[in-house]
């Protein structure tokens, strides 16, 4: 059987961390390339700076920085941005490394969406990101390649009111929208329910899905006050949610701190989700894929992990979960005893 799993060299965990210290020190990311800082003059002879770069949509984009060129607060303001793309720039050359060596990476559109969130302080707050994305920035973490993963979906999800020092003056699709990506609302099928799905106009299938966790088994619509926006509310993701941190979003184009959950509870969600879903087709077997995979990873090196996150596991899926993890067994019991020990106890 393949191994479900690699583990990165020494070097390139150092080079991440890195990266991730970087990251931590940014107050502000790019939304899109860092491009350039450019002298540009008006018809009336005005001489001003101007950012130049390609936005989330890989359109190219030029708006206005500061004048007159000369003027000691214009001057500082392009010194500022200028060192701003050149940090950028140099981390993008250990990105790309990365990206080769087998580290999970998401698109431009995806990093553009996600930087748009993070500079308008949603992670910062308590948003987390969570679905597949979220899977691999774990692997990431964890120091360990997987198998590649492909998703057009980003989830965001808040367990409660999220925390802004000061309510945001952009609701969540203008947030979206601030990628200059043309994002819509999807309307519900239920044209009396607002939409909590938002999608690229037109033919394309890249979305957002805003979420939050349910009181009870009913998927309903719950306002989100702080976002003017509404949110869908899935039964057991207060599980999910309960324990977080903030971890490395790597891309091309640059690298942003986001929210994920621990993963431990990440990979037994993933194992409740797959049995809750009422067409268990090719949904299912990624998600049981996904959780063996981090499965794996834990018991290998985090002994503990999955015992402690199993003790808070909902009393009422646990008759499915232990479904799941009968279908784990060919991934986890021969190759990775200590995972499926810990499934298992006696």
């Amino acid at each position: 059987m393949p191994a479900l799993y690699r583990f990165h060299p020494p070097a390139l965990m150092v080079l991440f961390a890195d990266l991730a210290s970087h990251a931590r020190g940014q107050s502000k990311v790019f939304v899109g390339t860092a491009g350039s800082v450019l002298e540009r003059s008006n018809a009336d002879g005005f001489r001003f700076y101007a950012h130049q770069f390609y936005d989330g949509d890989g359109k190219k984009r030029e708006r206005y920085v500061a004048g007159p060129i000369g003027a000691p607060e214009a001057d500082a303001t392009a010194r500022a941005l200028r060192l701003a793309v050149a940090e950028t720039k140099a981390a993008t050359t250990s990105l790309r490394l990365l990206g080769r060596e087998g580290f999970a990476l998401v698109d431009a559109k995806t990093y553009a969406t996600l930087a748009s969130l993070y500079n308008h302080g949603v992670f910062q707050a308590g948003g987390v990101l969570i679905g597949s994305h979220a899977y691999g920035l774990l692997l990431n973490q964890m120091g360990v390649a997987g198998a590649p993963y492909a998703t057009e979906d980003i989830d965001i999800a808040r367990r409660e009111k999220l925390a802004f020092p000061a309510l945001p003056e952009a609701s969540f699709l203008e947030m979206l929208q601030a990628t200059g990506i043309a994002f819509v609302e999807v309307p519900q099928l239920d044209a009396r329910q607002p939409a909590t799905s938002f999608k690229e106009r037109g033919r394309s299938r890249f979305h957002v899905d805003l979420l939050v966790p349910a009181a009870g088994d009913n998927f309903q619509v719950v306002p989100v006050p702080e976002l003017r926006a509404h949110a869908t509310a899935l039964p057991y993701l207060s599980y999910l949610l309960a324990d977080s941190q903030m971890s490395l979003l790597l891309a091309r184009e640059g690298c942003c701190m986001v929210r994920v959950p621990l993963p431990e509870r990440f990979a037994l969600h993933k194992l409740m989700v797959s049995q809750l879903r009422a067409d268990r087709g090719g949904k299912s077997e990624k998600d049981l894929f996904q959780a063996a995979v981090l499965l794996a990873v834990l018991g290998d090196r985090h002994p503990g992990a999955i015992d402690d996150a199993l003790r808070w596991a909902p009393l009422s899926i646990l008759g499915r979960l232990k479904s799941a993890v009968r279908l784990l067994r060919q991934l986890l019991a021969s190759d990775h005893p200590r995972a499926w020990d810990e499934l298992n106890p006696e």
